[in-house]
């Protein structure tokens, strides 16, 4: 049996996720861990080998002779089980980080990164190598050893034995020889990663809770795996202590093997809250809406009509954008970057998707509008004088402002929304005024943002350029779906923005970066939608199933798809992607068993 050796880090699409809500590790089939931050999504990475083999820092946990590996989750759970098969034996591990909740409570409590060993057959001899890196993979820490424990700054990682050092003193390890049915545990805990129980106890209390909060999704069409997943992936992306959404777990994972556009994803978007909580919502997760929705509240009460386009996941998180020049990049994609300078962008939608939000909770009964009205009358005011400017898009292009499509459909959302709350539950505010705004904006975009030349909607006023956002106009209620005007968008992207099956978000747009990306998963999922609007069941049905097929073999999605290999790229997995295939999944299921 030959050993596969990996000469740089796995590929994005072998890792799976495990996480407590509160941060969230990267595992290879192998037994790597290559991506954690601790104790929050937006600390210092403890691991990062991603994105550098040598300085990035991993865990491996495997056998010492060669084998073959597989992992898959436990089903309906964020509990990962690798499985080693060797010559001489059989041996499975259980990464997973610890959500047991408190006694009478529902809640995860975030707890500490669990990896359990089970022999199941004959005899096998285990590894476990840990080579933590600190600020950001600049310094190795000094590691104290103190038998089964090993203390780094704040952190303890635990053996079942004696830890040593390996042969050439940069990582720990513990070596052990097993037999079928011996069980055994490490651990990682830390700031914030604490639990008052023992491994195997974590475990019982983890898979309790996975499965009782997979049992609640009211999803129950043809594709109730993958929308159960993507639900978990979100779940794990949902920061327990702010109630906000990282938009992916990584950073600087790249949209081109050896390109530039590599940036950090580790904050909450005002949009990811907003469509997360409108995903969320439709596969029957209240609770989770909940605190999406108080997130968002907050934020709006807190910011007024300055609203940034993005926030930090805990305290101690920065957006300032910095570049890592001592770190090689995954597969030497420079520059690795920590921070993210979209944050300080003008970005017309986000008002739209904060009123979207909070009109969709209020009129399925989920709240009420009326304590948090004064709060919204300054972001309608705001969105009364501004919808005319340009702007950076939801793109966050960085080549100069420009009047984006889509950022003016979503000013006519955010007036729209507050129109149907202000009428429906009797609020006060100038809807006439609202009115008055709303039909001018609409008949702008049908007017300058309409080319006759591509029989398209544009992606800005000033160009001839196709934007797959565009294919949100019906989805949003801005014009039917089977609208001439549409269905001519549709055509013209089909033609130009996809490729095999995936679209891309825009191609040849002078966005300000060098390079190129590949295709974009939530643009693909939003042309599935946009079909069903346009009542294509058939090409909807069928690209959907296509995109079902290029998951990983975990079922997670990164940010992006190479359209020729199907190489999964950009950072994962993506928020994004799983909410887009939710909201498709349940479009498909609304046709089928009309309401």
């Amino acid at each position: 049996m030959m050993e596969t050796q990996f000469p740089h880090a796995p590929s994005i699409a072998d890792h799976g996720l495990i996480g407590n809500c509160r941060t969230a590790a990267l595992v290879s089939s192998r037994g790597e861990i290559t991506w954690m931050c601790a104790p929050h999504f937006d600390s210092p990475f403890l691991f990062a080998r991603l994105l550098d083999h040598a300085r990035g820092g991993s865990w491996e946990l495997q056998p010492t002779e060669a084998f073959r590996s597989n992992h898959e989750y436990m089903p309906g759970t964020n509990v990962l089980v690798t499985t080693y098969t060797c010559d001489r034996g059989r041996v499975r591990t259980l990464d997973f980080m610890d959500v047991t909740p408190e006694s009478g409570s529902m809640e995860p409590r975030p707890g500490a990164l669990f990896r359990i060993v089970h022999c199941l057959e004959g005899t096998v001899r285990m590894r476990s190598r840990c080579m933590p890196r600190t600020d950001n993979g600049a310094q190795e820490p000094v590691i104290d050893l103190h038998g089964s424990d090993a203390l780094f700054g704040a952190f303890r990682c635990t053996a079942p034995g004696a830890w040593g050092w390996d042969a050439h003193g940069h990582a720990i390890e513990h070596v052990m020889a097993m037999s079928a049915g011996e069980r055994v545990a490490y651990a990682m805990s830390g700031p914030r990663m604490e639990s008052a129980v023992d491994a195997f106890d974590a475990l019982d209390g983890t898979l309790a809770f996975w499965h009782a909060w997979s049992a609640r999704c009211t999803y129950i069409g043809p594709y109730r795996t993958a929308v159960v997943r993507s639900a978990l992936t979100l779940k794990l992306l949902h920061d327990q202590d702010s109630g906000a959404i990282a938009a992916a777990p990584t950073t600087s994972l790249p949209e081109e093997i050896g390109g530039v556009r590599n940036w950090d994803y580790r904050f909450c978007w005002i949009r990811d809250a907003s469509f997360t909580l409108n995903a969320l919502m439709q596969a029957g997760y209240l609770e989770e809406e909940e605190a999406l929705f108080k997130w968002i509240f907050r934020t709006v009460k807190l910011e007024g009509p300055e609203l940034h386009v993005l926030y930090p996941l805990s305290r101690e998180g920065s957006v300032e954008e910095v570049e890592l020049a001592y770190l090689k990049g995954y597969r030497h994609s420079k520059p690795v970057r920590v921070g993210n300078a979209a944050a300080r962008q003008l970005q017309l939608d986000v008002f739209g998707e904060v009123l979207d939000a909070i009109h969709f909770a209020c009129t399925k009964g989920l709240q009420d509008p009326r304590p948090l009205w004064q709060h919204v009358l300054p972001l309608i005011e705001w969105v009364l004088e501004h919808w005319q400017l340009p702007e950076n898009g939801i793109w966050e292009v960085r080549g100069g402002r420009r009047h984006f499509v889509f950022g003016k459909v979503m000013c006519w959302v955010a007036l729209d929304r507050a129109i149907a709350l202000a009428e429906r539950f009797r609020l006060p505010g100038n809807v006439d005024q609202w009115k008055d705004h709303r039909a001018r904006i609409k008949n702008d975009v049908l007017h300058r943002g309409w080319s006759d030349k591509l029989q398209a909607f544009t992606q800005s006023y000033e160009d001839e350029r196709l934007d797959a956002a565009n294919l949100m106009l019906p989805i949003l209620g801005f014009i039917d779906g089977a609208d001439p005007r549409m269905i001519a968008t549709i055509d013209a992207t089909t033609a130009r923005l996809v490729d095999n099956g995936l679209c891309y978000r825009y191609l040849d747009a002078p966005d300000g970066v060098e390079g190129g990306e590949a295709t974009f998963v939530l643009c693909s999922f939003w042309l599935i939608e946009a079909l069903i609007l346009a009542n294509r069941m058939d090409e909807a049905r069928n690209l959907f199933e296509r995109m079902l097929a290029r998951a990983t073999p975990l079922g997670l999605y990164a940010e992006e798809l190479d359209a020729v290999t199907g190489e999964h790229l950009g950072n994962f997995p993506q928020a994004f992607s799983h909410i887009g295939l939710i909201n498709a999944a349940v479009a498909l299921d609304r046709q089928r068993v009309p309401a």
